[in-house]
Order: C-alpha cells, then sequence, then structure tokens
C-alpha cells in the first residue's frame, strides 16, 4: 500500500495561513506525529494538482504520503485518523478565529495521480 497517498484540500475560502495552520496542527497530531518522527510518514504541502488556479482562495493542498518505512500503516486507519485531524483543527479555529472555518475533503489518492 505504499503507493498512495492521502490528500487534504481545503475549499475555496480558506488562506495559505489555514493551509499552514492545518498542516501545522496535523502534524502535533497522536498517532500522525509520532508515524512522522519515525519516518513513516510525509506530510508536506504542494499546488493543488487537479486546479488550474484559485482566484480566490488558495491552490494548494497538504499530502500525507506513506514511506517505504511505514508500509505496514494501515491505511484506513491512517485515513480515518487524518479526517478526525481535520475535525478538530476546525473545531479549534471555529474557537480561535471568526467566521466558520473552510471546509476540507481528505482523499486517498494513487502517488502517480498526483
Amino acid at each position: 500500500m505504499a503507493d498512495r497517498d492521502i490528500c487534504i484540500r481545503l475549499d475555496g475560502s480558506a488562506t495559505e495561513g489555514d493551509v499552514t495552520a492545518l498542516r501545522n496542527w496535523l502534524e502535533r497530531e497522536k498517532p500522525l506525529d509520532d508515524l512522522l518522527r519515525d519516518g513513516r510518514l510525509r506530510l508536506f504541502e504542494r499546488p493543488a494538482a487537479d486546479r488550474g488556479g484559485a482566484p480566490m482562495g488558495t491552490s494548494q493542498e497538504i499530502v500525507i504520503a506513506v514511506t517505504s518505512a511505514g508500509a505496514t500503516v494501515v491505511f484506513q486507519e491512517l485515513l480515518e485518523q487524518v479526517r478526525n485531524g481535520l475535525r478538530a483543527w476546525r473545531e479549534n479555529r471555529r474557537q480561535v478565529e471568526d467566521g466558520e472555518p473552510p471546509q476540507g475533503r481528505v482523499e486517498p489518492v494513487n502517488r502517480d495521480d498526483g
């Protein structure tokens, strides 16, 4: 299953700051932080693969890649942990900032598809 990644995309109301804040949040989420520190996952931002640019909002997405060292990670469990992390980040953002936080999608993607 080492050829699958998890892609997190926030909706058009998201700013670059939202993407960075979510990435930082996910890096501290248990057990994701343990898997990152052990080198079994990589977490990074990249230009959104399926958008031609975002006139409003951001065109960045977050990718969580399972490394060869993390090939034993149970992918469906990891996917649910990332979804839970996104929900927790949205709830926290709702409490500390004005306005509704951006919606997000967490989806498995094949590494070759981008």
